[in-house]
């Protein structure tokens, strides 16, 4: 196997042109919700939309285009889709309001006091919005690439 074996794997290429997408993505909409260009949004966890919906959405739907709907990898990408989306805007999201609640609670207890510990990432998981934001742009991204790449 080789790197052009890998490029003309099209549900690979698909997935990760929806993660690659979503990345690049964000920075603009970051920007449209602070007003700041904020660039390392692009290798940033959580914001709109979700990459690791994206990437998932699209490579299911690039297993059932290319492959067939019913191939068992298909029944296989949809669990894992299940999965990763419900973790992006569940698990994931809770555990980053939890580190707000912590990083608060420092504050509080350390008023006055020189804190040099690094504060918990706050902004891990996506709102309900980010993840369906995700899930549109991956499935428009296989949709795209199979009508060019048939």
């Amino acid at each position: 196997m080789n790197i052009l074996d890998v490029l003309q794997n099209k549900v690979f290429i698909a997935a990760m042109l929806g993660w690659f997408i979503a990345q690049a993505l964000k920075i603009p909409t970051e920007y449209l919700r602070s007003r700041r260009w904020l660039w390392t949004m692009f290798f940033a966890s959580g914001g709109m939309p979700s990459s690791h919906s994206a990437m998932m959405v699209a490579g299911t739907l690039a297993v059932g285009l290319y492959h067939g709907f019913d191939n068992p990898l298909f029944g296989i990408a949809v669990a894992l889709t299940m999965i990763v989306t419900y973790d992006a805007a569940g698990v994931r999201r809770q555990a980053g309001m939890h580190a707000e609640r912590i990083n608060l609670l420092f504050g509080e207890l350390l008023k006055g006091h020189i804190w040099d510990e690094k504060e918990l990432k706050e902004v891990i998981g996506h709102t309900p919005l980010e993840v369906a934001g995700g899930i549109i742009l991956g499935l428009l991204v296989s949709i795209m690439l199979w009508m060019i790449w048939t």
